[in-house]
């Protein structure tokens, strides 16, 4: 299993977020390939089911089509995806043997109402919910508070590695470079 080094420069990381409407059927997942010293070296995208619960097994998937064995760690935004798709971090973490940590920008408070009002027999989906396990909060060095659920790495590595990794605002800046390739990939 591959550690966080956290000293070294050239620390790659796959970032992957996700862009979607409303009225589709899949989301488009987009992952990069960034270095800490944020130089891009690698894309992969991918699509995950709006309402299903492929999402886990897309990103390993999106993982093992790079072939990298450089990445040190796997960044996900959201747990959430693709209107209730749930990302199990602990399975992506015991699959590829890395560190996982998928970032959220704020409470979670009412979900399993939502799930309760998007699905006719909701019960599975708050027991996956269930499953996800308890969130940190992180009070980022920009000031900004985000919620993560970790797999492999330490909280105090992972407020390292976060704070490395944002330049401005909530949005770790692999997370956003991916998010913008999702949505510009959406309006084509």
């Amino acid at each position: 299993m591959r550690h966080l080094r956290l000293e070294k420069k050239g620390l790659r990381g796959l970032a992957i977020a996700e862009s979607f409407k409303q009225n589709s059927e899949k989301s488009i997942l987009a992952g990069i390939v960034m270095r800490r010293d944020f130089m891009i070296d690698g894309f992969v995208l991918g699509t995950a089911t709006l309402s299903g619960n492929d999402a886990t097994d897309e990103i390993i998937r999106m993982y093992e089509k790079l072939a990298r064995p450089d990445i040190s760690y796997v960044l996900i935004s959201g747990i959430i995806i693709s209107m209730y798709n749930m990302v199990d971090i602990k399975k992506i973490h015991e699959k590829l043997q890395l560190p996982v940590i998928g970032v959220t920008y704020q409470d979670s408070a009412g979900i399993e109402t939502a799930i309760k009002k998007h699905f006719s027999d909701p019960a599975e989906k708050i027991e996956e919910y269930k499953k996800l396990g308890q969130r940190d909060k992180i009070t980022l060095k920009t000031s900004h508070d985000i919620f993560v659920r970790k797999e492999g790495c330490t909280l105090s590595e992972t407020t390292q590695l976060l704070n490395t990794l944002t330049i401005q605002g909530s949005l770790p800046e692999p997370i956003r470079v991916a998010q913008l390739l999702a949505k510009t990939l959406l309006k084509n």
